[in-house]
Order: structure tokens, then C-alpha cells, then sequence
């Protein structure tokens, strides 16, 4: 096994990558890093956004459809950030563009767990989270008692 294994970047199809580019840079504040050519057939456009310099996402236009939740394959994506407060600044910006929320507000990822943050999808259905190591006890009690928060949504 391999000593020095770590998430390197994540790749998620799309219908629309201007419209997912977008979604992106606006609600969670990465960056273009790079991307397909000028002149590069539409049905194979490329984006790779990050942060600071460092690949997070690769967004790629093929997809026919939305995410189907019940075919096997990603469950959802969480983003980390440091505080409750910076969950909240991403809610905001979400609710400004009319994301589609599982969950009203910041809760906690289980019954009595201090971290947690808001559930929600891309354009196309992709679940998504940001979350914060602790801090949300407080925010409110968790939508199941029996399961994570992040688990069947």
C-alpha cells in the first residue's frame, strides 16, 4: 500500500460546463485553472478549477442527462472549509443562485456530532456538501437519528 495516498482531484460529468463552471466559481470560489482549447468540439470541453494553484475539480461537458442518485457511482462530493461561518457564507451564495437544498440550514453530520454543514446539488443533481470539523452542535439537531447526515439524501 502506498504510504503517501491522498484524494489528488475529483472529475464530474456535466450537461452545461459554462453553467457549471460558473456554479463553481461563484458558490464555492474556485478558480479556472485551465481547460479545452478554443475551437475544441463542444461536446468535449474540459475545465480543471481549484484553489490556490491546486487541482480540485475537473469538469467534464458529456454527460446526456442529470446525476442519477440510484445508479452506483459517486454519492456526493464535500468541500471543507474552517469555520460555521464560512458554511453559512457558502449557504448564502447558494440560496442567491437557487440551489436545491436537502436540508433546511447548517446541521450537524449525526446526533450529537459537532461537525456538519449544508447538503445541496449542482446544476446537474451532483450532491454536494461543505462541511466544517466542528462548531455545529449548536446549529440545530440532525435530520436522522439512525443514520449520517450525508448518507441517504
Amino acid at each position: 500500500m502506498p504510504a503517501s495516498l491522498r484524494t489528488g482531484h475529483v472529475g464530474i460529468n456535466v450537461t452545461d460546463l459554462d453553467r457549471s463552471v460558473a456554479f463553481y466559481r461563484d458558490v464555492l470560489g474556485l478558480q479556472v485553472l485551465g481547460g479545452s482549447a478554443p475551437g475544441t468540439v463542444p461536446e468535449r470541453r474540459v475545465a480543471s478549477l481549484g484553489k490556490d494553484g491546486r487541482l480540485v475539480l475537473t469538469i467534464w461537458q458529456q454527460a446526456a442527462g442529470a446525476h442519477q442518485s440510484d445508479r452506483a457511482g459517486l454519492h456526493h462530493l464535500a468541500f471543507e472549509v474552517d469555520t460555521v461561518q464560512e458554511v453559512r457564507e457558502a449557504e448564502w451564495a447558494l440560496k442567491e443562485r437557487g440551489a436545491a437544498f436537502q436540508y433546511d440550514g447548517v446541521v450537524p453530520h449525526g446526533e450529537g456530532r459537532d461537525s456538519g454543514g449544508v447538503f445541496f446539488s449542482d446544476p446537474d443533481g451532483t450532491r454536494l456538501e461543505v462541511f466544517t470539523g466542528s462548531g455545529v452542535a449548536d446549529e440545530g439537531k440532525a435530520p436522522f437519528s439512525d443514520a449520517p447526515t450525508c448518507g441517504f439524501f
